[in-house]
């Protein structure tokens, strides 16, 4: 069986951010936890939490969205920080209409982690490739950006 990738035209560059909830912006929150750490390390093991997260071009907080990030993720290491991601892309605009679907481990120590691209509908159809994660901005867990680098590949 013979299988030839190439790169589709896809590639782009998008911010995920991230407002967790909390006491003082339940209004602005894009996230919750809905399961508690355990007591299994300080590392936020067995904690899952729930995402509703705007996607931009640029770094500014209040910029208009060009997509929405939902999905999950959850602590699973107890030595140290890493998260296991699914979460879906949510495109709705005149530029692109459609999902991309990424999932993986996010080695949150790392400079950069990559994710897989395991799907997609619309624009996105059986979307395959790489989404590259970079933390931009963390300010404690108030808030925090991801630059986001997909890569779409088309197999025939």
């Amino acid at each position: 069986m013979n299988i030839k990738v190439k790169t589709k035209e896809y590639v782009d560059v998008h911010y995920i951010k991230n407002l967790p909830n909390g006491i003082t912006n339940t209004a602005n929150a894009t996230s919750a936890a809905t399961a508690n750490p355990t007591q299994l390390g300080n590392t936020n093991f067995g904690m899952l939490v729930v995402f509703d997260d705007p996607i931009t071009k640029d770094r500014l907080l209040l910029s208009p969205p060009i997509a929405r990030a939902q999905g999950f993720y959850f602590y699973d290491m107890k030595d140290t920080y890493n998260a296991w991601f699914a979460y879906t892309l949510i495109f709705n605009s005149t530029e692109h209409k459609g999902t991309i679907n990424i999932m993986g481990a996010d080695m949150m120590m790392e400079k950069t982690r990559d994710l897989s691209v395991v799907g997609g509908t619309g624009d996105f159809f059986m979307a395959r490739g790489v989404a590259t994660f970079r933390t931009d901005t963390q300010q404690g867990t108030a808030y925090f950006r991801l630059q986001m680098d997909i890569k779409l590949y088309e197999c025939y």
